[in-house]
């Protein structure tokens, strides 16, 4: 009789899917890569065209660039949530709520933002200690590398150019993984600042302050050094005249998600340690 009353109450269909959602868009990498290190990337129908990590989430349906989106697209595939990141998708989540869909924007920019978003994002997904466990577990190995740094005798001058031409540097979780990697960021002050504008630094600036270590990290340009040597007066600082000019690509570092407390971490300290 339980059962019977059950198959005919109302509520039990109303509620049958439950309070996990089972169909998500990812508008950027960081949130499919999050997924997928979780176990549940088999919940992602739709990926952000710059998705590189995994490898196999680019066979999913690609329906947004950065500040765009295909949103009849989007629509077709019936998501029951779209995560987001940053003001800069502020337009694109706009529309989509307009259009009926349950949207999460995120807008993490320091370390503890990122591991927050990731305990989140399990907690979305419904598998809350997973998220927790993640989180948890990139939080002690940047404690480690911390701590390892730590007893590093010098700690050299960091130049971290997230943009040429402005010159734009100072992006908090970046500044923070050179912090933990053993660097000192030049223009660490820039962290307070989310918009790239108030982030834009004088040429000049760069060469009074004498980076010892140059890192670039230019989204979607290749990195040429022999444009950092011929900007003025750059020949008297220490990392041109030493050789110090690096690059980590931006998939690497400029997402704010596992990669970049992950890999990225890893590319800093290589670079900073050999300074």
């Amino acid at each position: 009789m339980r059962h019977a009353a059950a198959a005919t109450n109302p509520a039990a269909g109303i509620l049958r899917r439950g309070s996990r959602f089972e169909r998500i868009v990812c508008l950027t990498e960081e949130t499919t890569e999050t997924l997928y290190m979780l176990g549940e990337g088999d919940r992602v129908v739709g990926v952000s065209g710059y998705t590189v990590r995994p490898p196999e989430a680019r066979r999913k349906p690609k329906i947004s660039a950065y500040i765009t989106a295909k949103f009849d697209r989007i629509e077709a595939l019936e998501p029951d949530l779209v995560l987001g990141f940053s003001d800069l998708q502020a337009d694109i989540c706009a529309e989509l709520i307009r259009r009926g869909m349950t949207v999460v924007c995120f807008n993490q920019r320091s370390i503890a933002d990122i591991l927050t978003m990731i305990e989140t994002v399990g907690a979305l997904a419904g598998v809350p200690e997973k998220g927790r466990d993640l989180a948890a577990s990139l939080r002690e190995s940047l404690l480690e590398a911390g701590e390892e740094s730590r007893r590093q005798s010098v700690r050299p001058r960091v130049f971290f150019e997230e943009w040429y031409d402005p010159l734009i540097s100072g992006i908090r979780w970046v500044s923070e993984l050179i912090e933990i990697a053993g660097g000192t960021d030049i223009f660490s002050e820039n962290r307070l600042f989310h918009d790239g504008k108030r982030r834009i630094v004088d040429p000049a600036e760069v060469v009074r302050r004498d980076p010892e270590v140059i890192v670039a990290s230019w989204c979607g340009r290749k990195f040429q050094p022999n444009l950092v040597r011929s900007r003025p007066r750059w020949e008297e600082v220490s990392a041109v005249r030493n050789g110090q000019l690096h690059e980590i690509k931006s998939a690497v570092i400029l997402q704010p998600g596992p990669a970049s407390l992950t890999e990225g971490l890893r590319a800093l300290r290589e670079i900073i340690s050999s300074a």
